[in-house]
């Protein structure tokens, strides 16, 4: 319990100087995922040692639970219907066979334990990182915009589901029934408010939303722990629980959303989803990204070859020279799911600890780097034709 109540106020007051920090250091502003990781880092066992790990796993968890229901609830399904959403599609699949294929050679010459959980870790985008940079820049508008959403949900959501097909259930068949389950359940609960509406448990749910008894967000807890449940016992990963929540939630409350989304912002980001990567700087190998930093540029270099260079291709006709090379680096630029595919392979011991490190640092740099180019791109004037 003390051991808990350490680490849980170490955890507590990076968090805090988290955005402190942010505002602070001069330069090019950071975005506080990379500071929540460094300062993770900076308490874990190796560094200061004044944190451990092991005894906040479970909030740990809850965080990273959080982290993809507010992801779910922030996609809107419609977009795969659209010639955007084909056309995301079509980039995220040159980028999975681009990462089959290189990281193939990898494990041919014995640099990596397992092919499935490095390619899909390459075929990622940071959609949530993502749009506060771009919002704060205005590159969130027009086609260019519009499409950079598209890249970035299927970028988040797809992997997601591969995680539970291929890292989750003992075989890829118990996955799918799992998955088809997890699907069914899904629709039958997004059903819910139509039963309750109207009558009178409707109308306690929403007038208690706002008072002290809180309905809708203890009912949104429920929605969360009873999908994680459902996942972990049919053996996908709970991420894919979690992501689904979310989706199902943006059924529940389409009405009151910006009210419900200040809560689950107030509640995901100012406790839950700091404390799930603080934890996982905690956990990075330090050794071995200082014996091998090269290892780390390798993965940067990959996640702009496999992630980013299908851009050019894929958006040859919709988007000119300078957007698209400015959709290269924001689609390559990676780092929440990054984080979750390292704890997941390194628990169940499909990625090896010097990989799973890089991979995070490659994320933390993507993050710092490629989001800031694309938008000094943006800022250069056009030349004459």
């Amino acid at each position: 319990m003390r051991a808990a109540l350490d680490t849980l106020f170490a955890v507590a007051l990076v968090a805090a100087i988290a955005p402190l920090l942010v505002d602070l250091l001069p330069g090019p502003r950071l975005p506080q995922v990379v500071v929540l990781l460094a300062g993770g880092a900076v308490i874990g066992p190796q560094a200061l040692g004044v944190g451990d790990p092991g005894s906040i796993d479970l909030l740990s968890n809850l965080g990273l639970g959080f982290l993809f229901l507010l992801t779910g609830y922030e996609l809107d399904l419609r977009l795969f219907r659209e010639r955007r959403g084909r056309l995301a599609i079509a980039g995220w699949l040159v980028s999975v066979v681009l990462a089959a294929g290189l990281i193939g050679v990898l494990k041919f010459v014995g640099e990596v334990q397992a092919v499935v959980p490095l390619s899909l870790a390459l075929a990622t985008t940071a959609l949530g990182t993502l749009l506060p940079i771009l919002r704060d820049h205005g590159l969130l508008d027009g086609p260019f915009g519009r499409n950079v959403v598209a890249a970035g949900a299927v970028g988040e959501l797809f992997p997601v589901i591969a995680i539970a097909v291929f890292l989750g259930a003992s075989t890829e068949f118990t996955a799918l029934l799992s998955l088809t389950g997890l699907g069914v359940l899904g629709m039958l609960l997004s059903l819910l408010p139509r039963v309750v509406r109207g009558n009178r448990l409707g109308g306690i749910i929403a007038a208690g939303q706002h008072a002290t008894s809180q309905t809708l967000l203890r009912w949104t807890m429920v929605l969360l722990l009873l999908l994680l449940v459902v996942a972990t016992d049919a053996g996908l990963d709970a991420v894919l629980g979690a992501f689904m929540a979310g989706i199902v939630l943006r059924r529940w409350a389409p009405a009151d959303a910006p009210a419900l989304a200040d809560k689950l912002d107030a509640l995901g980001y100012g406790f839950f989803i700091p404390i799930f990567f603080i934890s996982s700087g905690m956990t990075l190998d330090l050794r071995a990204i200082a014996a091998a930093p090269a290892r780390v540029v390798v993965f940067v270099l990959l996640l702009l070859a496999v992630r980013g260079l299908p851009s050019m291709l894929v958006y040859r006709t919709e988007l000119p020279r300078r957007e698209r090379v400015q959709m290269t680096l924001v689609t390559a630029t990676s780092l929440p799911l990054l984080v979750a595919l390292a704890t997941i392979g390194l628990r169940n011991g499909t990625v090896r600890s010097d990989n799973a490190a890089a991979l995070v640092g490659a994320g933390a740099i993507s993050v710092l780097l490629f989001p800031t180019i694309a938008v000094a791109l943006a800022r250069r004037p056009v030349p004459p034709a």
